[in-house]
Parts: structure tokens; sequence; C-alpha cells
């Protein structure tokens, strides 16, 4: 359970939103809902858009504190992370480095396969390269979330628009096995595994952007039906968290198949706190309210870059 400590009360909160991501209309929603829950227990907040001016924004307004309510590249791969350290302002979420290796589908994979969690097959294509796995696959891109650029191909006839949904976003891409079962996702906070809850997309193939994002589009089965199974699932998410050094909460995707074995999709170091936010319908169950889980991630703010010097000096 998260005890609100009140740790940055009397501070400037600086509530990030916006960004520079294809998710910035996701994080204007996140900060909307961050902000509104640490108002209503008496902090001053002051929400400041995560754009190309958000060092001056830091400095003029004279932040102590900043809660981290972005999404995608910038703001949840490390960047912005870097500019808190450097300014040395501490901030929610997770430091440079898993950030950074988190937003990362290939090297996330990477540290998986070194740690032995289990993870779909996947090859790396540069841009425009033709994927070679057998079908189905899912063609995603390298470095995005919210399922922005994601499609299943089934046949050959579907690579060419895969491709085309992909190059809209720069960088390379995977071509990743496609697990069929269900989607199971898993919060973590403080290293603990608060729950896992299956997300039944509706009216589509998998959870794209408009499934994820338009109420009534997605069914919740809290706690997931894993069976014996479930502590199982929970313990390879606890152990992905670990293992990318994602630090304060994180919600790791994972698909499950037909003979129930977990395969991890991500992490995410920054997941959605707005209306329809996973993270939080996970902390509810375990007994966390809304405010209370705000307050607590911004207890846990700091920073993670250490100066150092030669002989002591």
């Amino acid at each position: 359970m998260i005890e609100p400590l009140g740790r940055f009360r009397g501070a400037r909160v600086g509530v990030l939103r916006g960004g520079l991501s294809a998710e910035r209309e996701i994080a204007d929603r996140s900060a909307s809902a961050a902000a509104a829950a640490l108002r209503r227990r008496g902090y001053e907040v002051c929400e400041i858009d995560g754009g190309r001016n958000l060092a001056t924004s830091l400095r003029d307004e004279r932040i102590d504190v900043a809660f981290n309510a972005l999404h995608g590249r910038y703001g949840e791969d490390g960047c912005v992370q870097g500019l808190l350290e450097v300014l040395g302002i501490p901030y929610t979420g997770s430091g440079v480095q898993a950030s950074a290796i988190a937003m990362d589908k290939w090297l996330t994979r990477q540290v998986l396969v070194a740690a032995g969690l289990p993870t779909p097959g996947a090859d790396l294509l540069a841009p425009g390269e033709r994927p070679t796995r057998p079908f189905p696959f899912v063609i995603k891109p390298r470095s995005e979330g919210s399922s922005n650029g994601v499609s299943i191909v089934h046949n050959e006839d579907e690579i060419a628009g895969a491709l085309d949904c992909v190059a809209q976003f720069p960088g390379d891409a995977l071509a990743e096995d496609f697990i069929a079962g269900r989607e199971v996702t898993v919060a973590i906070l403080d290293g603990v595994a608060l729950a896992a809850m299956e997300v039944v997309a509706l009216g589509d193939e998998f959870h794209s952007w408009e499934v994820k994002y338009t109420a009534g589009r997605e069914e919740f089965v809290l706690p997931a039906p894993l069976g014996d199974r479930y502590d199982e699932v929970l313990e390879v998410a606890r152990r992905t968290h670990e293992a990318l050094g994602a630090s304060v909460y994180s919600r790791v995707d994972l698909r499950i198949d037909a003979q129930g074995r977990a395969f991890v999709l991500e992490c995410n170091t920054l997941p959605g706190l707005h209306e329809l936010g996973w993270f939080p319908l996970m902390a509810g169950h375990v007994g966390i309210e809304f405010d209370d889980l705000i307050e607590g991630l911004l207890d846990r703010a700091g920073q993670y870059v250490v100066e150092t010097r030669r002989g002591g000096a």
C-alpha cells in the first residue's frame, strides 16, 4: 500500500504536460488528472508544456519538483529526465538510463533475453526493409508507444500497408512474432507487482490507439483470470521492471498464449494516469485511491545521476 507522506508539501510542483511526441494528447489527459489530484491535496501546482521551451519554463516558474506526466519520445525516453538532472530538479518516475532502454523496444528485448525473461521472437528492420518472419507477425516502431504505427500482418498482401503505417514514425521498426492469446498488464509500484489485469479489445484485433483511448472500446477483467499462473505472471512482470532498472512505478504489458505462457511485450516507465489509464485501475483494485497514488508518486520524486570527482576533491 502507498502511504502519502507529503514530502513536497510547501514546494512548487511543476506538472509536465503535452510534449513533443505522438502521445501529447494522452500526456495532456494524464497531466490534467495529476494536477487536479495535487490541487485537491493543497499543493501549489504549475502546469508546464513539455515542449522546446521546457528548460526556460522550468527556470522562469522556479519549480522545486517535477511531476512528469509526459508519454512517448522526449518525455519518457530519458531526454526530459536528463534535462531535469542537469537543472537539479527532482522528478517522478524512472531515471535516464531505464527510461531510455524501456522506450527502445529492441534494447528492451536484449535486456529481457539476457535476463532469461520470455519475450516474442523479433527482427530489427531498417526503414523500408521487408520483414521475413513467418506469418502472423507484428510490425511496430522501435521507439513509440500507445500502439502508434502498430500492425498485425497475416499474409503477404498486408506487408506493404504495415510498412507504410510504421514509416509514419522515424527510425527502425521491429517485426515481432504475434502471440495468439490474451493481453494482460501488470502494475508495479515500489518493486511490488500490485495486480494483473486482462484487457479485452472490443471491435478490433488488438489495442489500437482508437481502442485504448475511446471509452467503451475495452473490457477489463481484474484480477486477470490466470488460475495458478497468476503469481507467475506477476513475478515475470516484477523481474522485467527490475531487469530494466525501472524505479518507483511502471506497467508491464504481456501476452498469454493458449498454454498459459507469458511473453513480455514492453515496460512503460510513465504509464497513463488519465481517466482511461490502466495503472490507476490496478492500483484502485488493491485499495490505493487515485489522489493517494498521485501524491505518493510525488513523494518518491528524486534524481539518479550522482556527481563524482577524482580523489574526493
